[in-house]
């Protein structure tokens, strides 16, 4: 029924979680497993010129988490004797970066965290879960911590 999984993670547990679900549907139906964390390569657009120093600290610092993030998704696979890929993609939207990159493996399956960021972050930024249901044009599991 699913070939191709795409699951997006930020380290958060819901975000591991969601691994591990993944996991479980691609080893029902033989699917593979792609893991992918985006990164938003312009947070300051708008602000100021000013802020070119910081948009590469910045863009150090995302690269970083991301990878983390993705190593712990690895890491979780691994631990359940699977193997998955590994992306890191930039989106200006969190959210499009997500289906877009589902759009471009053929995944027909998006298995994502119910929540990530936490507090005032996730206010300003607003639920990247909930954006990626009303974009996906393909089947969306929430998954719960």
């Amino acid at each position: 029924m699913f070939q191709k999984i795409l699951v997006p993670v930020d380290g958060s547990d819901t975000s591991i979680a969601a691994i591990h679900r993944a996991v479980t549907i691609a080893r029902a139906f033989g699917s593979t497993v792609t893991v992918v964390s985006v990164i938003d390569p312009y947070p300051f657009t708008g602000v100021s010129s000013d802020m070119a120093y910081g948009q590469e600290q910045y863009l150090v610092a995302a690269n970083n988490e991301a990878a983390a993030a993705l190593d712990l998704a690895r890491n979780a696979a691994s631990g359940l004797g699977f193997e998955v890929e590994v992306l890191v993609v930039e989106g200006h939207a969190v959210h499009r970066g997500i289906v877009e990159t589902a759009e471009s493996v053929d995944a027909d399956l998006i298995v994502i965290g119910s929540h990530g960021r936490r507090g005032l972050e996730k206010l300003v930024l607003g639920s990247v879960t909930q954006r990626v249901l009303g974009d996906a044009h393909m089947p969306v599991l929430v998954v719960r911590d």
